[in-house]
């Protein structure tokens, strides 16, 4: 019994506390004024204001900006004031500070969590979005801190007292952090794991394969076409990665072993845990060796019946970058007292190696031909160098309507960000890599 009691209040006590349906924060908030949410260069992005007559009232200077990674701290906590709310609410404080304000009977001064975040890239991912419904995630591949985090439709966390009931009852479930709870097709996107796939199967014969593409495939009754009808004519595995021909990548899913392409993807994370700072949906790998031809052609294109988030593209994508290892992602770069003295340090681990060295250099220069000369070559020509993939990913039986993606990188030798986008019922009409483009260039120029 003492040793659970031991374990309940050193161990778990932290995460106990971070629990938005705990009711002992109350207790810690009696005694401490909640510390402030800064970006990496000291922003504040969350403050409390006492007023003369005592009453505290939480702010969030930028609105909007930071609705979903920041969070909320009203009917219960979320985003990083949930993940945070042992740190905000416990006091380094110089210690004779500290005494003078028991003798007084005033409150200390809680510490202030530095985030990975940056409010310039994250102004300019809100911008780039605009009215659109998606998400941007952006993140260092080197060391897996985060940097922008948007998410759309958003809301004014200084207004989420007011507005409780029409926020939860709000049709397009304003409150929903797609970045990382998003569940979607990942359409082409998908073709990085297909590739893969067919690489670790074909190790001397991938640099051979050829298919000559009339713009469709018809398998046992199933036709699946090309974007628009395109027919891109013979094509290697590398031509077709950037132009995203799925006539190809449909017969490269036909001859895969479905068990060998289930292990590969749940290698890079899909049925398992991601890690993760914030809640996050898991992504769903669903192909299994009894399904058909139809089955297989779409899994291996993007379709299907596969799920994943924004969040776990990016992720893939920075283990691309990285030499195939995956930097454990963060969100909080150091705790400080009040005053700005450093307390606590977060550094970059490695979280796992989702693939060999020689497979993500592959992979990454089949990305660098998808902005070279394939579909994304509005990147090319930049002051920065860029690898990615796109994707479109039908949502309906209706084939006008889809989602758009673009998984990326920027600087391709020696990878400074990752970028992963989704716009949320394209239709055609707007492209992730437009807006992808649009921070990247907010960043660079």
């Amino acid at each position: 019994m003492m040793g659970y009691i031991v374990h309940f209040q050193v161990v778990k006590s932290q995460e106990l506390v971070n629990s938005p349906y705990n009711a002992r924060k109350d207790s810690y908030a009696e005694q401490v004024v909640r510390g402030d949410i800064l970006d990496r260069n000291g922003m504040v992005l969350a403050r409390t204001v006492v007023a003369e007559d005592g009453t505290e009232v939480r702010e969030y200077p930028y609105g909007n900006l930071f609705a979903h990674v920041i969070g909320y701290s009203e009917h219960g906590t979320s985003g990083l004031e949930s993940v945070a709310n042992f740190e905000l609410l416990t006091s380094n404080a110089f210690f004779l500070e500290k005494l003078k304000n028991e003798f007084q009977d005033q409150k200390h001064h809680g510490d202030s969590v530095v985030t990975t975040l940056d409010l310039n890239l994250q102004q300019a991912a809100s911008d780039a979005l605009g009215s659109l419904k998606g998400a941007v995630v952006v993140i260092e591949p080197s060391t897996g801190k985060i940097l922008a985090m948007v998410s759309k439709p958003d809301f004014d966390p200084n207004q989420v007292d007011s507005n409780w009931d029409l926020l939860n009852s709000d049709v397009n479930s304003v409150l929903l952090n797609r970045a990382t709870q998003g569940q979607y097709a990942p359409g082409s996107t998908f073709k990085v794991v297909t590739t893969l796939e067919y690489m670790r199967e074909n190790l001397e014969e991938y640099p051979l394969y050829s298919y000559n593409c009339s713009g469709a495939i018809e398998q046992d009754g199933t036709t699946i076409s090309c974007f628009g009808g395109h027919v891109h004519g013979q094509v290697s595995l590398e031509d077709s990665f950037a132009y995203s021909c799925n006539a190809s990548f449909c017969n490269i899913g036909l001859a895969l072993d479905v068990l060998g392409f289930r292990n590969t993807a749940k290698e890079l994370l899909f049925d398992s845990k991601l890690p993760s700072v914030l809640p996050y949906s898991s992504s769903k790998f669903m192909l299994n060796d009894t399904d058909g031809s139809a089955a297989k052609m779409m899994t291996a294109m993007g379709q299907g019946q596969t799920q994943v988030s924004p969040y776990h593209m990016a992720l893939i994508t920075c283990a691309i970058a990285n030499g195939g290892i995956l930097m454990k992602p963060y969100l909080i770069d150091s705790v400080t007292n009040y005053t700005g003295q450093e307390v606590d340090k977060n550094l970059p681990k490695e979280y796992k190696t989702l693939m060999a060295t020689d497979e993500a250099a592959e992979l990454k220069r089949f990305m660098s031909g998808v902005v070279d000369y394939g579909t994304a070559s509005v990147l090319s020509g930049q002051s920065y160098t860029a690898a990615g993939k796109t994707g479109t990913a039908e949502y309906s039986s209706d084939k006008e309507k889809d989602h758009s993606w673009f998984i990326g990188m920027t600087n391709v030798d020696n990878p400074e960000l990752v970028i992963s986008v989704i716009i949320e019922s394209a239709d055609g009409a707007a492209k992730a890599v437009n807006v992808a483009k649009q921070v990247l260039d907010s960043y660079y120029y």
